[in-house]
């Protein structure tokens, strides 16, 4: 998209980890308690969290279905 500014690759993993605390503390999981429902591990999602790990397609779908959202929503402001 024209216009738009760019990110790096660690400003779009921060950003991504951010959107997913929100939602998961929206929705009143703990991190234990999204990787206990969602089958991921515990470290891996607190790495996701914090932009330290590039998450897979897969495992954006397995927390979306777990959290019970649209994996667009992970995206989004």
């Amino acid at each position: 998209m024209l216009g738009m500014p760019i990110e790096t690759e660690s400003e779009t993993k921060i950003r991504f980890g951010q959107r997913l605390k929100a939602v998961r503390t929206a929705l009143g999981y703990s991190q234990e308690g999204l990787a206990l429902a969602s089958g991921l591990d515990r470290s891996y999602i607190g790495g996701v969290e914090r932009g330290e790990r590039n998450i897979s397609l897969l495992n954006i779908y397995k927390l979306a279905k777990t959290l019970n959202v649209t994996p667009r929503e992970f995206f989004e402001s």
